[in-house]
């Protein structure tokens, strides 16, 4: 990698099945640079293409670590290609793939033969974790389909939380406060009670809660990008106070 800026590159901004199976944005995930530390969080549909066509020239090989936040296919689907790619096709036994228990085993998304090309196979939880030069905390269990868990991390004292997939609760916010950037996936336009997915009324309404430094809606539904809900950055932060933007595929953001 040629890059030597600390970076969060958003390679994808799709949001749920629609939008992952038509491309209209794509469901690459989210590629973390920090000091020595490469991490890729959530790499759906299309993520090692999109990461060895990026002008960056991104090299899988130099992967850290593999997350998924939780296992739908929208953010596992390139989990063990990346797993592959990042191991050398398990010539090279280094890095960690770090992911919920019920990504793994029969109802899982992660082949079992897979698991022995990572030097460490990490179960996500509740608790305190580290990457070389990354620290993060996992602050809650979200309320989702799948296990599901945001990633709180501290980047030298600054810290960029990502909430990850999750029904909007009471006590949300208060997990998530001292953030510096908040990272929100915001599927809808209105609340739909049925699924489990913030809207853009109840980000907003997070956004005013934590107060973060910065704020970056990203994983949008069909009718969010329909509607060009994502043209209105400056509409959300007049309403919150907060410097709030949409990310789009491949938006870079230094650390």
């Amino acid at each position: 990698m040629k890059n030597d800026k600390d970076f969060i590159k958003f390679l994808g901004t799709a949001g749920a099945r629609f939008v992952m199976i038509t491309q209209l944005r794509s469901s690459a995930g989210i590629w973390i640079k920090y000091k020595d530390t490469n991490i890729l969080i959530d790499p759906g549909p299309g993520s090692l293409v999109n990461i060895l066509k990026n002008r960056e020239r991104l090299n899988p090989e130099e992967l850290n670590a593999v997350i998924l936040t939780h296992k739908h296919l929208d953010h596992s689907g390139d989990v063990n290609v990346m797993v592959e790619a990042m191991t050398r096709g398990g010539h090279a036994k280094k890095g960690a793939l770090i992911a919920p228990r019920d990504a793994f085993g029969a109802d899982g998304v992660i082949y079992k033969y897979l698991c022995q090309y990572p030097k460490e196979i990490v179960i996500l939880k509740k608790g305190k974790f580290s990457v070389g030069d990354i620290k993060f905390d996992v602050v809650t269990r979200n309320l989702h389909g799948a296990e599901t868990y945001g990633l709180k991390m501290d980047f030298g004292g600054k810290i960029v939380s990502f909430v990850g997939d999750t029904k909007y609760f009471r006590e949300l916010a208060g997990f998530y406060r001292g953030t510096d950037i908040l990272v929100l996936n915001v599927v809808f336009t209105k609340k739909r009670k049925e699924y489990d997915h913030l809207s853009i009324d109840e980000a907003l309404e997070l956004v005013k809660e934590i107060k973060p430094k910065r704020a970056i809606f990203t994983h949008f539904g069909m009718n969010f990008i329909n509607q060009e809900f994502n043209l209105r950055d400056k509409e959300y932060t007049s309403s919150t106070g907060v410097k709030v933007k949409c990310a789009y595929d491949g938006m870079n953001i230094d650390l």
